[in-house]
Order: structure tokens, then C-alpha cells, then sequence
């Protein structure tokens, strides 16, 4: 799966075929055709590995996360981190995949909706915000959509001082948002 991934992040949907990915991982072609037998099966499986790791480095950012009122702020670089990494953009190549190939959207969108929904909790959970006010549930959404799209302004060039100065911005608004 990492050759998988690291295939998709140097190379894209496009060059990341069975045989070069067996290459990467050091294993025979006919090994890689055992366990996953055609492109979709290995970029399903891929899919689930990709999933699984971006909320797995969330976790694992956030355990040295500030405590505090610097930690809105913090929360956010490291969400933005996420968001220009290696991992989001190997699921970029496959929501671009998945856009025309019926195989790959089965296995995206069912998976992308349980990371959305995770993403969403552990927001939450590390902004300490209390989705029971009026208009928090909204702003955690709004927080991610926007850190995404950031995250998609940084693939084309470095994109990290305006990224810095709009999350900046944000933080102090969503400190008022949240009541933080």
C-alpha cells in the first residue's frame, strides 16, 4: 500500500499502474496479481489504506497539540499540514480517478464520507467545541472545507505565507464562533 500511495503522490492516477507498483514494493508481478488481481482492486485497497492513515495522522498530530488560547491556531496548522501532505494528495489522485471510473467512486465516496465524518469529530473534539450552540456545527464544517481548499491552492506552488496569514484570520474567528 505504501508503494501504492507513493505511486500515486510522485507519479499520479494516471502513472501509477499494477506493474510499477510492484516494482516500487520490491514484490513479483505475479505476487502483486495474487492479492489484487486488477488496477481497481489495488487502488480499492489503497483507498482503505489512505483513509486509515489520514485519520491515523491526525491522531497522532494531535497529541502535541497546545493547550490554551494558542491551540485554535495550532489546530489548524496541523489540520493545514494534513491537507498538503503526502497522504491527501494520493486521495486527490483518487477523487480525480474516481470523477470517471465507476470502480474507483464506489470505493471513494462510501470511505471519503466516513473520513469526512471522522475529520468532523475529531475537529470538534480538538477545538473543545460544543456543537449544541447554534451555528458550531457549521463553523467546524466550514473550518474543514476551508483548509481543504487551501490545501488545494498549495499543489501548484508553495502556497504557505497566505495559508498562514488566512488561518491566522480564521482561528480568531472561530475563537468567536465558538465561544472559545
Amino acid at each position: 500500500m505504501e508503494a501504492t500511495v507513493a505511486s500515486l503522490v510522485e507519479h499520479g492516477w494516471a502513472g501509477t499502474t499494477t506493474t510499477a507498483v510492484a516494482q516500487r514494493a520490491g514484490v513479483s508481478r505475479g505476487a502483486q496479481l495474487h492479492h489484487y488481481p486488477t488496477r481497481a482492486e489495488l487502488v480499492i485497497a489503497a483507498v482503505q489504506y489512505i483513509g486509515a492513515a489520514r485519520i491515523a495522522e491526525i491522531r497522532e498530530q494531535a497529541t502535541d497539540l497546545p493547550t490554551g488560547p494558542a491551540r485554535t491556531a495550532a489546530v489548524l496548522d496541523m489540520l493545514a499540514r494534513v491537507c498538503t501532505g503526502p497522504l491527501f494528495h494520493a486521495a486527490l489522485e483518487l477523487w480525480t480517478a474516481a470523477r470517471t471510473d465507476p470502480d474507483v467512486r464506489a470505493a471513494v465516496v462510501p470511505l471519503e464520507a466516513v473520513i469526512g465524518r471522522e475529520s468532523h469529530r475529531l475537529t470538534v473534539e480538538l477545538l473543545g467545541a460544543d456543537e449544541s450552540r447554534p451555528g458550531v456545527r457549521e463553523a467546524v464544517q466550514q473550518t474543514l472545507d476551508l483548509i481543504r481548499g487551501l490545501g488545494l491552492a498549495d499543489l501548484l506552488t508553495d502556497d504557505g505565507a497566505r495559508r498562514r496569514a488566512l488561518l491566522a484570520d480564521w482561528a480568531r474567528h472561530l475563537d468567536a464562533r465558538l465561544g472559545s
